[in-house]
């Protein structure tokens, strides 16, 4: 009997990736920079590929046809899929249509000898990212999957975009009645068409980002990515290279080029948050792209242009960061085209029952919790209080109070004990000036507090009787001195 022919040795299409490989295997490996799926009949074209791959740090998967790999494809989610063409059973082009249905934000990149250039053209004009040539070049694999790679990145951040508007519109989560609001509204709406730069200050907490991206879907750019930094995140360093992207050797760790966060803009927003904390060296550079739209990565020479709208939003007063030397007047002239200032919640307190109850019906649905009402005590206190932390904070009480609350609405119980008031709590601490009875009635009370509501305790702390607490506390009308006679009897014996 004839023994089956063995697999035809795939060793001559990947040869230059072989030999280029084993120079690289002593490499440091660095975390994932993305999922790849590789699809080739040819077993030592796959393990070649797939070693390679793996040592540029991408996560990797193989599979040895088109029907196996779509087997993958609900499991794996991979990022790119790197596919042959010319494959038995289901080629290439007819793997990459399927694929595509089932994986509608996965970038394809096919492989194809020589001689079949044509069908590589056929698998771009259907979708395809791109196409090798085998035998394949090192160099050039890598740049290709990179530039996948990146491309899969701006899909998937511009699909989270496109769901988050359709889910949490920025002008439905915009709750309030404000003037002042109202007027911030109607600015939005006037420059999102307009290509100006746009400066949103305000104190922490007051929906600096919720207005950035209200400008964005309010722009023709709305259907393009809105890509975030916050600037105050990241080291000098690391901040200009996740601006302006990086070429491959240009510092430690860099083991290949990667593109910044102007180029993922590109056609869209860049919202630049706590802009006040970018470092003199990178605000040049900044200054560089609002003035001319170009830039180069680190350790390139390479001039890139883009078309990127810029929102910068701070919570410090720019003006003072410019006289303490800290921030370049010219560049706070380029952001600051068209300012728009938020108002803190404690100058907007109509809003907040508007606010808690919005707050209160999201994180009653994330909880799985049948909460529609707030007390009119807890209200009262909610709209009584300073909020330092403005609409955050507010956010924050309500998703605690949803969290804890243990019947059918949200009562004044399930609020933090800040926002209790000073009166319930003891009084505020004495201070000159204060009469004898209100010492002495700030020192039993807190006190008791203290020893969790014994009046023994308290007594033996302040060298007093049971008895004259008792008195005391039902002269303050406290809910305490309620305690049975023959209790206090007790303590006194």
């Amino acid at each position: 009997m004839t023994p089956p022919p063995s697999e035809p040795p795939a060793a001559p299409l990947l040869a230059p990736l072989a030999q280029q490989a084993t120079s690289r295997a002593l490499a440091p490996r660095s975390a994932s920079r993305g999922r790849i799926l590789i699809v080739d009949d040819e077993a030592n074209a796959r393990a070649a590929l797939n070693e390679i791959l793996h040592d540029e740090g991408f996560t990797t998967e193989m599979a040895a046809d088109g029907f196996k790999a779509l087997g993958k494809l609900e499991d794996f989610h991979p990022d790119v899929i790197l596919t042959d063409l010319k494959m038995p059973g289901l080629d290439g082009i007819d793997f990459m249509e399927k694929a595509k249905a089932a994986s509608p934000g996965t970038v394809f990149v096919v492989m194809t000898a020589f001689g079949s250039i044509s069908s590589a053209v056929l698998a771009v004009k259907k979708g395809a990212e791109n196409y090798l040539t085998k035998p394949l070049e090192y160099e050039q694999l890598v740049a290709v999957v990179e530039r996948a790679m990146e491309k899969a990145r701006l899909l998937q951040e511009a699909r989270q975009l496109r769901d988050r508007l359709r889910e949490r519109n920025a002008f439905g989560l915009i709750v309030t009645h404000d003037p002042k609001m109202l007027e911030v509204l109607e600015l939005v709406q006037q420059v999102g068409p307009s290509r100006a730069s746009v400066l949103i200050s305000g104190e922490s907490g007051t929906g600096k980002e919720l207005i950035a991206e209200a400008v964005h879907s309010a722009s023709t750019r709305a259907q393009k990515p809105f890509v975030r930094l916050n600037c105050a995140a990241l080291a000098e360093s690391l901040l200009e290279s996740e601006l302006f992207g990086h070429e491959r050797g240009s510092f430690t760790g860099a083991v290949g080029r990667r593109e910044g966060r102007f180029k993922q803009a590109d056609g869209g927003t860049l919202f630049l948050d706590e802009i006040s904390e970018i470092p003199a060296g990178t605000q040049v550079k900044l200054l560089r792209f609002l003035q001319e739209r170009t830039f180069e990565r680190v350790g390139g020479n390479e001039t890139l242009k883009v078309d990127v709208r810029v929102i910068a939003a701070t919570n410090k007063k720019l003006e003072q960061e410019i006289k303490a030397g800290r921030f370049r007047e010219d560049l706070f002239y380029r952001l600051n085209v068209v300012a728009i200032e938020l108002p803190p919640l404690r100058d907007r307190k109509a809003d907040v029952p508007a606010l808690a109850s919005f707050f209160l019906r999201r994180y009653a649905a994330e909880n799985g919790r049948q909460l529609e009402e707030i007390s009119p005590d807890a209200l009262a206190r909610l709209t009584s209080y300073a909020w330092p932390g403005t609409v955050r904070e507010l956010e924050n009480v309500i998703e605690r109070a949803v969290v804890l609350c243990d019947g059918p609405r949200i009562e004044a119980k399930h609020l933090p004990a800040t926002l209790v008031p000073e009166e319930e709590r003891g009084g505020p601490p004495p201070i000159p000036g204060s009469t004898i009875a209100d010492l002495e009635k700030y020192a039993i009370l807190k006190t008791l507090e203290q020893c969790g509501g014994s009046t023994s305790k308290a007594a033996m702390v302040l060298g007093i009787s049971t008895r004259k607490i008792q008195y005391k506390l039902h002269e303050y009308g406290s809910p305490i001195a309620a305690e049975a006679p023959g209790e206090i009897d007790k303590e006194t014996t």
